[in-house]
């Protein structure tokens, strides 16, 4: 593949509910992975999941380690080669989790693959497969910031936040940042005014996040951002056309405050839609509505308009990626817990244009991943795109040298133990394949 365009596959997965439920969840959730990787046919996989170990992460984190074992050891990854694992897991670390987790992997026939040291300014080769988990403050192939408090001083802190690599792939530089905005807390709320004071949040935290990249020390190359933005459709404007009709009655409980609405048929008193703080339900016409009327919705999904200066987009022709149910024999249904939105994006800077092939035999391909399977709450969405090749080759006085390394041999397996600055690594070699783990990690 040297001197041709690599055909990269950009993939957004919030995670955390098939940890909430492994024996169910993992098998379909990755099938489907799968099948999306044979038919795509990538030569670079990138995979930013949110909510790793889930919303109850002090006791679904353990399952964390199952999903990683089973990822490099699957058939349909054999061929890649190359694997760097990012998962930020120290929730003790309350001040820096972010349960934020980069899966990067590179196949065989991907000549030339670098990676970026924030540390020492310098790219390094990729070689092998790395895991590296627990508390990763101080591995510097990464950049990893949790929003600050004053962000959101009406609510909990989250574990919102974004981790940014940055990469050479057959000497075409770029980032990729996974990053995870703030949700709706409160229906009632969302819908109060137009934009929400929720879209408000994330509006803050995106800029925030883009001008500290376009601030920072660092070379500014293409930038793919792809998370969980959390972006709603506007609850105002869309309820107000639902209901246009309809006879609004509230509920209303503590301090007076309204906590139910429920929208009626004129005359007839047929309860069409109700709202609540985590409720949302359009009855009969509920998933029809929000699976099968994709251009209708588009113009209530506004929360990207005012970013278009610095990111672009390219066109969803996809159901909205979140709230689907998380009942395994359901693929295809909303819950009625939140409106409908497009949740889960891949954002573009104006300059990725100039490395993507896009003539007509390289369309970009950007879907949902396991349509008619239950993936949890949010749909994994992809973006796969054919980058072309750097037109210079990377400095070789900007690679460094691998550290000496000791061995240790046991029975079908060979163990190294390396030493980067003050960062300890485990060298797991069977058969053919080896990876490299980082201290902290238990997989």
């Amino acid at each position: 593949m040297e001197g041709d365009c690599t055909k990269t596959m950009l993939i957004t997965a919030n995670v955390g509910s098939i940890f909430e439920e492994p024996d169910a969840m993992f098998a379909p959730w990755l099938k489907a992975f799968f099948q999306c990787i044979q038919t795509q046919k990538p030569g670079f996989v990138a995979i930013h999941c949110q909510e790793v170990g889930g919303k109850n992460y002090e006791a679904s984190m353990q399952h964390v380690n199952q999903f990683i074992k089973t990822l490099l050891s699957c058939e349909e990854l054999h061929k890649y080669d190359r694997a760097r694992i990012f998962l930020d897991e120290d929730y003790t670390a309350s001040d820096k989790f972010t349960a934020l987790g980069n899966m990067y992997f590179i196949h065989e026939d991907v000549p030339d693959v670098l990676i970026w040291d924030f540390v020492d300014c310098k790219f390094v080769e990729v070689e092998g497969r790395e895991v590296l988990s627990g508390n990763i403050e101080n591995v510097p192939i990464k950049e990893k910031a949790k929003f600050p408090q004053y962000f959101f001083p009406e609510f909990k802190w989250s574990r919102k936040g974004f981790l940014r690599t940055r990469w050479s792939i057959n000497n075409c530089i770029f980032d990729l940042v996974n990053i995870h905005l703030f949700h709706d807390a409160s229906n009632i709320v969302a819908m109060e005014s137009s934009p929400s004071v929720y879209s408000g949040n994330r509006q803050r935290a995106l800029l925030h996040t883009l001008q500290r990249f376009e601030n920072d020390k660092y070379s500014k190359v293409p930038l793919f951002i792809f998370g969980d933005f959390n972006f709603r459709l506007d609850s105002n404007i869309l309820i107000k056309e639902l209901t246009r009709k309809l006879v609004a009655c509230q509920t209303k409980g503590k301090k007076d405050q309204v906590n139910k609405i429920e929208y009626t048929e004129e005359g007839n008193g047929k309860i069409v839609l109700t709202i609540g703080s985590k409720s949302f339900d359009y009855y009969e016409k509920h998933t029809d509505l929000f699976a099968n009327m994709n251009k209708w919705l588009h113009q209530f999904d506004t929360e990207f308009s005012s970013f278009r200066d610095r990111l672009f987009e390219f066109d969803i022709s996809f159901s909205p990626s979140y709230p689907f149910c998380e009942d395994v024999a359901d693929g295809i249904s909303y819950m009625k817990t939140r409106v409908p939105s497009w949740c889960d994006r891949v954002l573009l800077t104006h300059s990725v244009k100039d490395i993507l092939n896009q003539d007509a035999t390289n369309a970009a391909a950007y879907d949902l991943i396991g349509k008619d399977v239950c993936m949890g709450d949010h749909k994994p969405v992809y973006l796969a795109v054919h980058m072309k090749p750097g037109k210079a080759p990377t400095p070789k006085a900007e690679l460094s040298a691998l550290p000496g390394t000791s061995d240790i041999i046991i029975p079908s397996t060979q163990v190294k133990i390396s030493e980067v600055d003050t960062t300890r690594y485990i060298h797991i070699r069977q058969g053919e394949s080896s990876t490299r783990v980082f201290r902290e990690t238990s997989v």
